[in-house]
């Protein structure tokens, strides 16, 4: 079974990295260029986890964040969000957390923990 994962970038460099670093492991990825988008993507379809940019054109990844723990879709309200964002200052990590997010990365975006912080949550088909 393959699982969907869901990445929400505005960058075409970040999302093809994060593309071939995921699809070599099996998973399927589901791209949003925009916020809006990545949250009608996430209702509309069967998401098994999400990546998110915080600095995104249209809504930031907070805002992204929030308007998904607050879906009518359940699944939404506890499908693991991983935030994936340049933002390193203090403070930032805890601001993603207490809008939803489960884990914050920070960019340039590392492979390997990229990796393990995935199959944290969705073991490699």
């Amino acid at each position: 079974m393959t699982h969907n994962i869901l990445y929400i970038e505005d960058n075409p460099d970040n999302m093809m990295l994060v593309q071939r670093a995921l699809e070599t492991r099996g998973y399927h990825l589901l791209k949003a260029m925009k916020g809006e988008e990545g949250v009608a993507k996430a209702e509309s379809e069967q998401v098994d986890l999400i990546l998110l940019d915080i600095n995104l054109p249209d809504i930031d990844g907070y805002e992204v964040a929030r308007r998904l723990r607050a879906s009518s879709k359940r699944e939404l309200k506890v499908v693991p969000i991983i935030a994936v964002t340049a933002n390193a200052l203090k403070g930032d990590a805890e601001k993603a957390l207490n809008a939803g997010c489960d884990v914050y990365m920070s960019k340039p975006i590392n492979i390997r923990e990229l990796w393990a912080r995935v199959e944290a949550f969705v073991p490699a088909p």
